[in-house]
């Protein structure tokens, strides 16, 4: 009973959410929201969706090599104090909140460097963002593969790179493909360090990496809710709604993958 009432609890106010952003996202739905830019609180949101696939794409391309590549090194060869270090340091980096990360990718890249706001400076903070992520994830996806798999690489006399990508990993697919999903699922809803990297952009993207600001979704969603016309409301719902449908299908997609994986 107990245990029912608190599920209950848990369940109502993110079925009521959902509720409320489909209704409302999917009555702000047109041609003109997925073709036309934002112009000041009104129009469409071409200029953030583009942004926010632009941020996600380069962020990805960026963090999944060196996750993957830091989990591997921490999974097979991090059993020393070094190993230890990084993970702590990566934790520590967890569980920091990310407009510190933003405030300093600010002073880093906008300042520093004299990026301005720019797409480089947004994606190479959400990298920094999710990289610990991946790299824990797929540490503890790898050490679930059982050691005999390596010794019996190991005594067909494979190598270190031959045992890693073509036994151990593919081995452990379901669970990296896990942490590139929280990683994705991460970098699509991030506001705080885009507010200080990427700043924002009523423009589709120009081609320009640094001193040119991008649009993107989640900044529409905190900034033309707080507005005092039904308009902007609409954009800001309808903008929820595109990140929710995303991650929907992040998930639904990931978990496809990995039953197929477990099968093959």
């Amino acid at each position: 009973m107990a245990c029912g009432l608190a599920l209950l609890l848990v369940v109502f106010p993110l079925l009521d959410i959902v509720w409320v952003i489909t209704v409302n996202g999917l009555s702000a739905f047109s041609v003109k929201l997925f073709t036309t830019n934002t112009t000041g609180a009104s129009g469409g949101l071409r200029n953030a969706i583009e942004g926010t696939a632009l941020i996600t794409l380069f962020a990805m391309l960026i963090a999944v090599p060196m996750g993957i590549g830091a989990g591997i090194h921490l999974s097979e060869y991090g059993k020393n104090k070094t190993g230890s270090a990084i993970r702590f340091l990566s934790d520590v980096l967890t569980g920091t909140p990310s407009i510190v990360l933003g405030y300093f990718s600010y002073i880093i890249f906008i300042i520093s460097f004299g990026w301005g706001f720019s797409l480089a400076a947004a994606a190479i903070t959400i990298a920094i963002l999710i990289v610990p992520y991946l790299a824990r994830i797929t540490e503890l996806a790898l050490e679930q593969v059982p050691n005999t798999m390596r010794e019996a690489a190991y005594a067909l006399g494979a190598t270190d790179p031959t045992v890693v990508f073509k036994v151990i990993l593919p081995a452990a697919s379901s669970g990296v493909i896990t942490g590139a999903l929280l990683a994705l699922a991460i970098s699509v809803g991030e506001t705080a360090p885009l507010i200080y990297t990427a700043g924002w952009s009523n423009y589709t993207w120009d081609g320009r990496f640094t001193h040119s600001p991008v649009g993107y979704l989640t900044y529409v969603i905190w900034t033309f809710i707080d507005q005092p016309d039904a308009q902007s409301h609409a954009l800001a719902y309808a903008a929820a709604f595109l990140v929710m449908l995303v991650v929907l299908a992040i998930n639904i997609g990931v978990r496809l993958t990995v039953r197929r994986t477990k099968f093959v």
